[in-house]
């Protein structure tokens, strides 16, 4: 520790003795100021150091399977070569700690879900007994129109009671309910907070009733940095371009851009192994950060791309992000610690 401090010292004064080069921190700066930052002992969540005005941290949740489609737990740094743009990043952070979850459960209650409801319900029970007592968890049902039928909790038999309560009938506003969700979720975000953010939704059909477009959403979706799990209850159809319905490459694109994912079961009784699935994901991701070697701070987007450096190996994560607007040109001033 005593070394470290040492060279964060050093780190400092290079920084604030060399004007001309204020404009960045090097990713070793960032390491040492995550290493040197206290724990806030009254967080509820783990946190960040604030480094700055003008330096973003990127933080990714990444999912990584083997050929056969199972969870790899025993990656380390190493084994994973980051890049934005083509050009590869330094990682500064890397962890596979159970970060709290945060998950809207959203299910389709259009009256064309009556007879598969009470399996989806169940389905959706299970998934809700494995959150953990730092998780929460939201209920929305969506037909015409979103219902929150539960907000944000950890309360799991109040949970289990607002899926109990979800009843089929009307039209489908798929793309509506997704675009207020992703709002909501992007409200709960706190600066530096570590924790992941998913939507689970699950429809059998046609958006017939949404004010937005599916373009809306998948934009909105870029922005959120929430991670979308789709359950589509209708056969694959490849290469359709009927965009007045809920197609495939619509839920798949959905989960694809947000690093998420999307499932087409081909019966019912796959359901609950589908849920999960998607919570057993939630445990097993892991959490990467980085520091941008680009310094502008032009609002562009920078495409992610992840390469796993053992063989046969798949990283899920999302497409990338938008940089952010702030003036590169205000000298940094790092803060030790938590918010």
């Amino acid at each position: 520790m005593e070394r470290i401090l040492r060279f964060a010292e050093r780190e400092r004064r290079r920084v604030t003795t060399r004007p001309s080069r204020s404009s960045r921190i090097t990713p070793g700066w960032a390491l040492v100021l995550l290493l040197w930052a206290p724990a806030s002992p009254a967080a509820d969540a783990p946190r960040i150091p604030t480094f700055g005005v003008g330096v973003e941290v990127v933080n990714l949740n990444l999912s990584v399977t083997d050929g056969k489609g199972r969870y790899v737990v025993d990656l380390g740094e190493r084994d994973l070569a980051i890049y934005e743009d083509g050009v590869r990043q330094e990682i500064c952070l890397f962890t596979q700690e159970k970060w709290p979850i945060s998950v809207a459960v959203l299910i389709d209650s259009s009256g064309s879900m009556n007879p598969v409801l009470p399996v989806a319900q169940d389905a959706a029970v299970r998934l809700l007994r494995t959150l953990g007592p730092r998780d929460q968890a939201s209920i929305v049902q969506f037909n015409r129109r979103a219902t929150v039928l539960q907000d944000y909790t950890s309360d799991l038999p109040a949970l289990e009671g607002a899926v109990g309560q979800i009843r089929a009938d009307g039209e489908t506003a798929l793309y509506t309910s997704l675009y207020v969700t992703l709002k909501g979720l992007m409200a709960l975000r706190k600066d530096g907070e570590l924790g992941r953010r998913a939507v689970v939704v699950l429809s059998d059909g046609e958006d017939t009733a949404s004010a937005v477009t599916d373009e809306q959403v998948l934009e909105l979706a870029r922005r959120a940095e929430v991670a979308v799990y789709a359950i589509g209850l209708f056969p694959p159809r490849a290469g359709s371009a009927d965009r007045g319905s809920v197609p495939t490459y619509f839920l798949s694109a959905l989960a694809r851009e947000t690093g998420g994912r999307a499932y087409f079961p081909a019966s019912l009784a796959v359901l609950d192994g589908v849920y999960g699935q998607i919570a057993e994901e939630l445990r097993t991701l892991y959490g990467v950060g980085y520091v941008s070697s680009n310094p502008t701070r032009d609002g562009k987007w920078r495409q992610i791309a992840i390469q796993a450096l053992r063989a046969n190996l798949l990283v899920r994560h999302r497409s990338g992000y938008y940089a952010s607007r702030s003036d590169p040109r205000v000298l940094l001033r790092p803060t030790l610690g938590s918010r």
